[in-house]
This record gives C-alpha cells, sequence and structure tokens, in this order.
C-alpha cells in the first residue's frame, strides 16, 4: 500500500474534474440522507421520552361535579393503570381588555403536590404552592420570559382574589395552565373535576378509546364534559418533522441513486481513458490488485471528504428542525440517534466504493501490454450499423454523428442516461410538488375567494375604545350595515361573521371559533365530509382539528366562554389549514353572545364591478365599515416550493455535471475522430453540434423515461405529506400534470444533457488538429 497510496493522491490531484464531480455529488446525496433518516428516525422520539419521563396521561378528562361524585370516579378509574384525581377544576376569567370576545383566561386545578403517578409535573422555578393565595403557572422551560411576563413573587387578579406566583411548572400533559392548592381551589367556585388516566396500551386511538370506555364504564350519563388524548398532543409535535420526512426522503435517495451512477460512471471512464496508465503502472511492477487498489482509492478519497461534510451538516440542518419542532415539550436541544450517523458515514462510502469495483476489476485483469497497446481509442465496429443507418438519412452530417456516438459505449451511454432520468423525475416531482401545494394552500386559505371585505372595529355594539388612532366605529347596527351592503348594486352574496375565543372542555386549548351568518356557502370553504351546519350546536371543523384530537364527524365536543357552556356536534369537515379554529353559525352565537354585532362582512360581487366604486359606496352609507385585505396564502408553500426548487436544482446540477464529465471521456477518446473530422473540413460549430446532440438525445430518451418516475413519486409523496401535516388532499389535487406540461418535461432531459454537454464540446470543437497529432 505504500506504493497505491502516492500513485492515488497524484491521479486525485490530476484528474481534478473527476474529483470535484465525486466530492459534490456525495456531499448533496449525504446531507439529504442524514436529514431525511434523521428526522425519520427522531420524529417522535423527544415526545415519547418527555411523556415518560414525566408519566403523562394518556388521557386527561373533565367531568361534571353536578352528575357524579368523586368516589364513583375514583372507583371507575381502577379499571386503568394508573390515574390521579379527581382535581376541582375552573376556568378563570383573567379580564376582557376593554372588548368582548378577547377574554384571557386561564385553566384552574386544585392540586396538593405536583407528584403522582399520573402526569408528573417538572417544576423548575420557584416552588410548590402549599397555602392559599398561592398560584403555579404552566411554563415550558425554554420559554423566554420577555417584558411584561410574570415573575415569581408577582401577584396576579382572579375571580376576585389576589394570587401571589409561587413557581412555575411544566405539564407534558399539557392538563392546566395554572394549579392551586385544594383549599383555594374550593374559593374560587370549581366547575368541572379533572381525571387522569394512564392505560396499559395507548398506542392506538382505539387503544385509548378502549381505555376511556373502561374508566367511564358505569358512569352517570352526560357526566362526561371533554377528553383530550395524548396522541393528539404528539400528533401535534411530530407534524412539521413528518412534513418534511417524505420529499427528503425521496430526494435523498434520488440523489444517492445519482451519486452511485456518476461514480460508476466517472471510475468506468477513467479506466478506459487510462489504458496506457494501467499499463505503465503494470509494467513497473503493480500487482493486478494494486492497480484496482489505486483506482478505488482514487475514487474514495473525495467520498469520503464528500460524506463527511454532508453528515456534518445534515446532522446540523436535522437537528435545527427537531428542537424547534419539539420546543413546546420542554426539549431545548434534540441530538438525533448516532446511528444515524454511523449508518450514513460507513455506509455512502462503501456504496461508492462498490459502485467503483466493476470497472476497478477490469482495470485489475488487463495485462500490461494489453493496456498500453490498446490506447485510449473505442473498440472497432461498435456502433457501426447504427451509424452506417444513420448516414443514409437525410439529416446533417453533423447531427447523424452525433445521433450514432452514443452506441460506441453502451454501458457508459446507460449509466449517463439513467442519471438523467433521475434528473428528469426529480424535475417532474418537484414541478407537481408545487402545483399540489400551491392548489392546495389556495383552497384552504380561500385566496381570492372573497371580492372585498369590511371591518366593524366596535366588536360588541357599544362605544368604540377612547383612543385618537382607533378608526371611527360603524354609525349604523350589524343588521343595517349588512342590509347596506347588499343593497349596493352588483352585490351578489354577503357573509357576516365574528370571532369569539374559547376552550375546548377538558383541555388547556384555546381555539378561534368563527360565527357565520348569511351566504357563507359563498366563502370558498370546501367540504370534504359531512355537511354544513343548519342549526344551533353544530359546527364545521378540519381535518387536522379531527386528527389532534382524535375525534370524527358526528362526535360532541363542549365549548367554553365568558362562564358559558355550549356542547355543539361536528357536522361537517372542511378544508383549511387551521387546527385551532371551528366554524359554527350564528344560531349558535346566540348560545354564547347573543348581543355581539358582526366584526367582518365579507363580500362578492358580480364579474366587471367597480371595486373602488363599491367600496366608496358602501362607506358612504357608513363610513365605520373599513375595507381589509383578504386572505393570504401563508408562508409555508413559499418555503416548501423553495426548498424543492433548491433540491431539484441540485440534482439537475449533478446530473449535468455527470452528463459533462461523459463528453469530456468520449471527447478525449475519440481525439483522433474529430482530428480526422476537422482536417476534412468539419467546423467547430458543427463539431459542437456533433457531440452537443449526442447528449440531447439521451436527454429526450430521459425525460420520456423519467416522467412516469416522477408521477409515481408524486403521487407518493404528496399523501405522505399530507398526512404528516395532518391534513387532507382531495383527489384532484394529485392531477397536476396536463399534456402541455410533459412537454416542457421532456424538453427538461433534454436541457440538462445539452447543458452538461455544451461546454466539453465546444472545447473539443476548438482543438487544432496540430494539437491532436501532437498528442496522438
Amino acid at each position: 500500500m505504500s506504493a497505491v497510496w502516492p500513485v492515488s493522491r497524484a491521479a486525485v490531484r490530476r484528474r481534478r474534474v473527476q474529483t470535484v464531480v465525486i466530492g459534490v455529488v456525495v456531499l448533496l446525496s449525504t446531507t439529504m440522507i442524514v436529514v431525511a433518516l434523521g428526522l425519520l428516525a427522531a420524529s417522535s422520539g423527544p415526545f415519547d421520552q418527555a411523556y415518560s419521563r414525566q408519566s403523562g396521561a394518556h388521557l386527561a378528562a373533565s367531568y361534571d361535579p353536578s352528575k357524579v361524585s368523586d368516589s364513583q370516579l375514583t372507583k371507575a378509574a381502577s379499571a386503568a393503570k394508573a390515574y390521579a384525581g379527581p382535581f376541582a377544576m375552573a376556568t378563570l376569567d383573567l379580564g376582557s381588555n376593554g372588548q368582548f370576545g378577547a377574554p384571557q383566561s386561564l385553566v384552574t386545578v386544585g392540586r396538593a403536590d405536583p407528584g403522582g403517578p399520573v402526569d408528573r409535573l417538572n417544576v423548575w422555578k420557584g416552588r410548590w404552592a402549599d397555602k392559599p393565595g398561592e398560584i403555579v403557572l404552566n411554563l415550558n422551560p425554554t420559554a423566554s420570559e420577555g417584558r411584561g411576563a410574570p415573575t415569581v413573587g408577582s401577584t396576579m387578579g382572579v375571580a376576585g382574589q389576589t394570587l401571589t406566583i409561587v413557581g412555575f411548572a411544566y405539564s407534558v400533559s399539557q392538563s392546566a395552565d395554572a394549579w392551586v392548592t385544594p383549599a383555594q381551589m374550593t374559593s374560587l367556585k370549581p366547575t368541572a373535576t379533572q381525571m387522569l388516566y394512564r392505560f396499559a396500551q395507548a398506542a392506538t386511538n382505539e387503544q385509548v378509546s378502549a381505555g376511556q370506555t373502561a374508566v367511564t364504564s358505569g358512569l352517570p350519563s352526560g357526566a362526561l364534559v371533554g377528553t383530550q388524548s395524548y396522541l393528539g398532543l404528539r400528533a401535534l409535535a411530530t407534524g412539521e418533522p413528518n412534513t418534511f420526512v417524505p420529499f427528503l426522503m425521496v430526494f435523498g435517495w434520488l440523489g444517492l441513486a445519482v451519486a452511485v451512477l456518476i461514480v460508476a460512471n466517472v471510475v468506468s471512464g477513467a479506466v478506459v481513458a487510462g489504458f496506457k496508465h494501467i499499463g505503465v503502472l503494470k509494467a513497473l511492477g503493480f500487482t493486478p490488485t494494486q492497480v484496482m487498489a489505486v483506482y478505488l482509492t482514487m475514487i474514495s478519497i473525495p467520498a469520503i471528504i464528500g460524506c463527511a461534510g454532508g453528515t456534518v451538516l445534515g446532522t446540523v440542518l436535522a437537528e435545527s428542525l427537531l428542537t424547534r419542532a419539539f420546543e413546546n415539550y420542554g426539549a431545548d436541544g434534540i441530538a438525533m440517534p448516532i446511528w444515524v450517523d454511523v449508518v450514513v458515514v460507513i455506509g455512502v462510502p462503501v456504496l461508492v466504493a462498490l459502485s467503483a469495483l466493476l470497472p476497478s476489476l477490469r482495470a485489475r485483469s488487463l495485462s500490461a501490454a494489453e493496456a498500453i497497446s490498446a490506447g485510449s481509442a473505442p473498440r472497432a465496429g461498435r456502433g457501426l450499423r447504427v451509424q452506417r443507418w444513420l448516414s443514409g438519412t437525410r439529416l446533417p452530417r453533423s447531427v447523424s454523428l452525433g445521433l450514432g456516438l452514443p452506441f460506441a459505449r453502451p454501458a457508459r451511454t446507460a449509466l449517463t442516461l439513467a442519471a438523467v432520468v433521475l434528473g428528469v423525475t426529480s424535475v417532474t416531482l418537484a414541478v407537481g410538488l408545487g402545483k399540489s401545494l400551491t392548489e392546495y394552500q389556495t383552497a384552504a386559505s380561500r385566496v381570492n375567494a372573497v371580492d372585498v371585505s369590511f371591518f366593524a372595529p366596535a366588536l360588541d355594539g357599544g362605544p368604540a375604545v377612547n383612543d385618537p388612532d382607533a378608526p371611527p366605529a360603524p354609525k349604523l347596527g350589524d343588521a343595517a350595515d349588512e342590509a347596506l351592503i347588499r343593497s349596493i348594486a352588483g352585490t351578489t352574496s354577503v357573509t357576516a361573521s365574528a370571532n369569539v375565543p374559547m376552550r375546548l372542555a377538558g383541555t388547556s386549548t384555546d381555539l378561534q371559533v368563527s360565527f357565520y351568518r348569511g351566504d357563507f356557502t359563498q366563502l370558498g370553504y370546501r367540504m370534504l365530509d359531512g355537511r354544513w351546519f343548519d342549526g344551533p350546536g353544530q359546527v364545521v371543523v378540519s381535518e387536522r382539528f379531527l386528527r389532534q384530537r382524535g375525534l370524527a364527524v358526528g362526535d360532541t365536543i363542549t365549548l367554553q366562554a365568558q362562564g358559558k357552556t355550549v356542547r355543539a356536534q361536528i357536522v361537517g369537515k372542511a378544508m383549511y389549514n387551521s387546527g385551532d379554529e371551528v366554524l359554527s353559525n350564528w344560531q349558535t352565537l346566540a348560545l354564547v353572545a347573543p348581543t355581539l354585532r358582526a366584526s367582518l362582512y365579507e363580500v362578492n360581487v358580480k364579474p366587471g364591478t367597480d371595486l373602488d366604486a363599491f367600496v366608496q359606496a358602501v362607506q358612504k352609507g357608513d363610513p365605520g365599515l373599513q375595507e381589509t385585505s383578504g386572505q393570504e396564502s401563508g408562508a409555508f408553500v413559499p418555503i416548501a416550493v423553495a426548498t424543492v426548487t433548491l433540491l431539484t436544482l441540485m440534482l439537475g446540477t449533478v446530473a449535468a455535471l455527470g452528463v459533462f464529465n461523459t463528453v469530456i471521456l468520449n471527447t478525449r477518446e475519440r481525439r483522433r475522430d474529430l482530428g480526422m473530422l476537422k482536417s476534412i473540413g468539419m467546423t467547430p460549430s458543427q463539431v459542437t453540434v456533433m457531440v452537443v446532440t449526442s447528449m440531447a438525445a439521451l436527454g429526450a430518451v430521459g425525460g420520456v423515461l423519467g416522467i412516469p418516475l416522477g408521477i409515481l413519486a408524486h403521487r407518493l409523496v404528496v399523501p405522505a405529506m399530507a398526512n404528516g401535516a395532518q391534513v387532507e388532499l382531495p383527489d384532484f389535487m394529485l392531477h397536476v400534470y396536463p399534456w402541455s406540461l410533459l412537454v416542457l418535461l421532456v424538453l427538461a432531459g433534454v436541457l440538462i444533457s445539452s447543458a452538461g454537454a455544451y461546454f466539453p464540446a465546444r472545447s473539443a470543437a476548438h482543438t487544432t488538429i496540430a494539437k491532436v497529432l501532437h498528442n496522438e
């Protein structure tokens, strides 16, 4: 090996193009593989670890104390593996800041200590409340304490009482916003009783539901007010990383496949182009095994460097994403499983070496005399039949010669074609992914579904807040404002709405409930399941809302606000992004806040209506109605599309580098032929056309073969991303490849190949005949 190393190192320095190509390809491929495997392996780990460490509740349930006693709850809870409670619970109003609809409230529980068999609390600052007048707040240890944030020793007024904050605790179960002593809880007039359960089996919604049935069996009807499954919290925690895993995995494997193909192509070409070099090495005394080791080492050096850099970069990116995703669960730093780095660091170089093994064995088998006498020219007779047939066509001679060039080296052509196919596959996947995400986001956020919107600043129908910078309050009442808008010429639909923050009973979850009146079916929402509400106590929610809470269409939830409780049935599932927004109607609002007026009017008009004149007519009738901007699509889709585009450009560049390397090898091997063609009158531009045509033909074939693979990858990746994001994607959003787009995608293969071939083709075209003869 003492002789192999200096020869291999010299080959790496001399063959800079192939060294850079291998290093860059392996770096990018390794980065994508590490990120994808890291997210896949660790996506649920931090949550599961935190839940196990604190014995988090598999199910948190709240009961109506007027219908069930503590002794009944304790007796029924014996069916669980472990339980904590009963704890008295109340939702405390902290004030409305002068406006109805914006309350600040605390779900507060009376608890004697932070320990116990279920939901052990992490008191990370201060101490636990041990006497009346004290309160402990639920706060994440990783949360930053900005100006105005509560501190240990400060006081807060709730329910007419002043309580001192004595500590901060963290509940991974999110069972409450604050805790006080049981004695203090009695004076706060509790409205519910909390029970926390852990089950022997709770890996699926069915198992959690079975556990819930067991612990509520025999209890009075209507006693259960609300529940929160830990699977909903888990889905929320893993949603962000799981959204990125599918397409990162696909791009990572595509990149790795391209890397293997290019490495095999590079080594094979190096062996063919280096016949004389092999012969010289063997003539100097190198054994066949040493010759093979030279070529494997020559490839392994840039591969190992690229793999090491890609592993570091991928680990940093994956841990950064995981830390942000799981910071709500007290995870201030996420470390990926060590096996991911070990597998990648060992596996990628081994895979690269295996791809180089077959051409290296060829170098090993050549004798010194055979290698020196073979030179670098292709074997005679390869592709002659195709060349003869092409010469009989009416194609320009440079084009016919170019189309025949790939047949001279069929193995190299196959490897180059495969790299182009994967490049086209990635482009096809990226285009389809971008279109599907854009269409979904446009539909889910209702972009352009409403022509103009008006905001009414005075939410409660009373006098506006005394603020000189505040917009004028509406001078007309709610019904009068809606009638005014409907009376303006061109109006086709008007929908009035009001938003009220509410709590989902049994949880510490804040919800934004939007109550609609009028033509709400014209707002652009797509109904995925069930129907729209048509009576009081009915709501429509999103797929994300259902998944995060283990609910389904037809289930009943309990909403609370300002001391009022409303039981509502989920009658439909609509397509929108939020998991914390609930849609309902004006009849349900009457059960919560009958005097609340609409705060927003969304209007559609006839095509061709002058919107500026329309707005002026409305504001002439009521100057207090302010025009507002329409719906925005959000930032996720642009970021995701930008990420996919960047990955596609990387893979396209890598594929083009493979073509680049192939053309360099081809032109070096055929320099004698090129010199002869130029000597009989072929111009440099014709040489360029000939070489570029040879690769453009491969690009066209690669486009035809790569498009079906890209469409198949799209059909697999997009539903997987939707599942990770906890949304439902309608089937029609998968049909995003019209025929016109497919034609353009074929041209993408031609573009990748032509771009990779152009510069080495120009270089070969401008090589003089004298230089060719001198080299010979």
